[in-house]
């Protein structure tokens, strides 16, 4: 099994909450990480029909006959089980760990989870894999490694093919047993339409909503516009919004909130729209080969959805709400990516280009907490190989330094 990140976590963790929940998105490889760190647990998987029928017929007897240290998959699938779960955990409450959930759809998860288990689990949010946990190379454990320089990794990552990665992505199946990506993706896709979508909403017209979907991923990058959106795919903006955040809180898409001083004007004013996996948004931009992604129009939000796709599930791995912004001033300047960190936010500026120039850093310059004299005033990440010091007024590093 390849290691994730978020185990370290859950391990942390586990001795201190009588139940532990890992939700993500489908095939982020939830099921492998729960029965790799609780072995000597009994697996019961919701979506086996006789199991589920046991369970919604009669939870009590079914909770008793299978007792203590159970892991119950795709638990949303029986959501009257949860508050027998509470009582159970209620009546033992010294016990660590009792029982492990999993989850796909985390809205339907956390919604039971806030009625029945509030104060008793801890929740960790599971996405396909980051290119660190891929590649073995070594694993961030904490918010400061993530956003420190690596240098060493220039030797160790000059292997990797960026365009590979991008058209691949990072759900762990399609490496767990080489298959086409591809191929994979457009199954994933035609499952998630058919089996999640048409439950969970009234979608009356199914090549609607992949309209909507595909819409989504030329937009990905962009700052979200409802009306846009509603008006292209011929729905009104409250089912636009409905949708967006239906893919939102499934895991396919995240938002990235525009930075301001002012915390209510962050939650106010429109964020910028990202897929949190670039093989699928490749697939649903319809580029099948690395051809076609090297001279693609979006191939620059591409590999920006990328980079910050993967600090999103970094962050999320090592159990931190990501705290990830853009900025946008009034005149059009703008910064990719604002982390807000202490002592100060550090602006990092994504290129996709492969040769670095002096222009790279214009953007930065103009962040109102700009000083060549802070260290670092800022951060240019570019798809080259060789860092950039000290002939840059921002250090400029290799896209896999970080």
């Amino acid at each position: 099994m390849i290691k994730r990140t978020i185990e370290k976590q859950v391990n942390k963790y586990r001795r201190q909450y009588p139940v532990i929940a890992v939700v993500g998105p489908r095939q982020s490889g939830k099921t492998t990480l729960v029965r790799h760190l609780f072995p000597d647990y009994q697996y019961l998987s919701m979506e086996n029909l006789d199991i589920r029928h046991m369970a919604e017929e009669d939870p009590r007897g079914f909770l008793d006959d299978h007792g203590k240290h159970l892991i119950l998959d795709e638990i949303q699938r029986v959501p009257d089980l949860f508050s027998y779960l509470q009582e159970r955990v209620d009546l033992d409450d010294q016990s660590a760990a009792t029982y492990v959930l999993t989850g796909s759809q985390q809205f339907l998860l956390m919604e039971k989870i806030t009625q029945s288990l509030a104060g008793r689990i801890i929740n960790f949010h599971l996405y396909p894999f980051t290119v660190d946990e891929l590649y073995g190379l070594t694993l961030d454990t904490d918010f400061d490694s993530i956003f420190s320089i690596k240098s060493k990794r220039v030797g160790q990552t000059g292997h990797l093919d960026i365009y590979q990665i991008l058209l691949t992505g990072m759900y762990p199946r399609i490496h767990d047993k080489n298959l086409e990506a591809g191929k994979w993706i457009e199954n994933y896709v035609a499952t998630y339409v058919e089996r999640d979508i048409r439950h969970l909403v009234n979608v009356d017209n199914l090549k609607l909503f992949e309209n909507f979907l595909k819409l989504c991923a030329s937009m990905s990058g962009s700052v979200v516009n409802y009306a846009a959106l509603s008006n292209a795919v011929g729905v009104s903006q409250p089912t636009a919004k409905k949708w967006l955040s239906l893919l939102e809180t499934s895991g396919i898409v995240f938002m990235l909130p525009p930075y301001f001083k002012n915390f209510k004007k962050r939650i106010i004013k429109r964020p910028k729209l990202y897929f949190t996996d670039t093989g699928l948004l490749c697939f649903l931009l319809s580029i099948r080969d690395e051809g076609q992604l090297q001279h693609h129009p979006l191939f620059g939000s591409i590999f920006e959805t990328f980079i910050i796709s993967e600090f999103y599930k970094r962050l999320h791995h090592v159990g931190v709400i990501p705290p990830l912004y853009f900025w946008r001033d009034q005149t059009g300047n703008e910064i990719d990516l604002i982390v807000d960190r202490t002592p100060a936010p550090l602006p990092i500026e994504i290129k996709s280009a492969r040769t670095w120039n002096t222009k790279m850093t214009s953007g930065i310059s103009k962040w109102p907490g700009f000083s060549s004299k802070t260290t670092p005033a800022g951060l240019i990440l570019y798809r080259g190989d060789i860092p950039v010091g000290k002939t840059a007024q921002v250090p400029v590093v290799p896209w896999a330094c970080l």
